[in-house]
């Protein structure tokens, strides 16, 4: 690992002006930073660390819905009781991610801000191509082993696939992310691809996640989220799905659905057409199967990620109906 100088922030703008130095990073939990600069993918020169800084560990549950401190961790916002009561599916994203220790040192903010798990991207002595790491030096996993790899959002620039589960959960809530000077939605928060996959998300040099805000809503309330992975813990997803589910006093018809999608994309993915499909409608199990398959529209394979198209929106089905009290036995 290389050398680098440590600085300690005492105020958010301290680690602003910090960050904004060229081969700055920023130190939270440091599950992260740590993972990659042990594989070579990450080489500070400066790690400004962040954790000391006041007032942004709270996590606040009001009629309003749900505000995160970016210096919470996992583990708390897991096991807040009021989290667990109004957000559901929140909570659950987390309890089913990594394992109990991370858990307790990993931050909210970091956790959003997690690199990909893709083994070429984390493999540069073996895999030197690859466009995250070095852009315009092309992706190694094209033609690879692509088992764990995306099926939504991809380009020829690159097919790696977003690791996370609680930016799904967030996702799927119309979360958004506090930036200090501004205020962005989880979905504009990561970006597509395209032809720039170095860049992952919209924060600019110097910005610093402040916090999450989740507005209260009853989907929220009635929410789950659902991990299919190949062990029972300490896995990513191979496909996850957090949806949020509002019946009309028939207890049958949609009034409002939220669903998104994990381990199958490049970012967190928001499933509007499943959503489209059963607003409105009275659900029957035919026609949550139906919808379902429309939460793979725009996948494209590649060669060994061919499952994620038949297992996403099997996972999206039995979430949608594990949530509709008449059609439960069916999920």
């Amino acid at each position: 690992m290389k050398g680098f100088s440590y600085l300690r922030a005492a105020s958010a703008e301290e680690a602003s002006r910090a960050a904004q130095q060229a081969g700055a990073m920023l130190l939270a939990g440091g599950t992260t930073l740590l993972d990659l600069a042990k594989c070579g993918v990450t080489e500070p020169d400066t790690v400004v660390d962040i954790t000391r800084l006041a007032g942004l560990d709270t996590i606040n549950v009001g009629e309003g819905g749900l505000t995160i401190g970016a210096l919470a961790t996992m583990s708390a916002v897991a096991d807040h009781p009021e989290v667990k009561a109004q957000f559901p599916a929140i909570a659950q994203s987390l309890s089913l991610a990594a394992s109990a220790q991370l858990r307790n040192m990993a931050t909210i903010g970091g956790n959003l801000l997690q690199r990909t798990r893709c083994a070429y991207f984390r493999d540069p002595q073996a895999f030197p191509a690859c466009n995250k790491r070095n852009p315009g030096s092309g992706c190694s996993a094209l033609g690879g082993v692509t088992r764990n790899h995306a099926v939504l959002g991809t380009s020829e620039k690159c097919i790696a696939s977003y690791p996370g589960d609680l930016a799904v959960a967030l996702a799927a809530f119309d979360a958004v992310v506090d930036l200090g000077t501004r205020q962005v939605p989880v979905d504009d928060f990561f970006l597509p691809y395209g032809e720039a996959p170095e860049r992952e998300t919209l924060l600019q040099p110097g910005e610093i996640i402040r916090g999450i805000t989740v507005p209260a809503s009853v989907a929220a309330r009635q929410s789950v989220y659902l991990k299919v992975r190949d062990r029972q813990s300490y896995e990513f997803a191979a496909a996850s799905a957090a949806v949020g589910l509002e019946l009309e006093a028939d207890g049958r018809t949609v009034r409002d659905i939220r669903v998104a999608l994990g381990g199958v994309a490049t970012k967190p993915w928001r499933a509007l057409a499943v959503e489209q499909a059963l607003i409105g409608k009275a659900l029957d199990a035919d026609l949550v199967r139906s919808a379902s398959r429309l939460s793979m529209e725009g996948a494209v394979s590649y060669g060994d990620n061919a499952y994620k198209i038949e297992l996403a929106p099997r996972v999206v089905a039995r979430a949608i109906l594990q949530l509709a009290p008449s059609l439960g036995d069916l999920a």
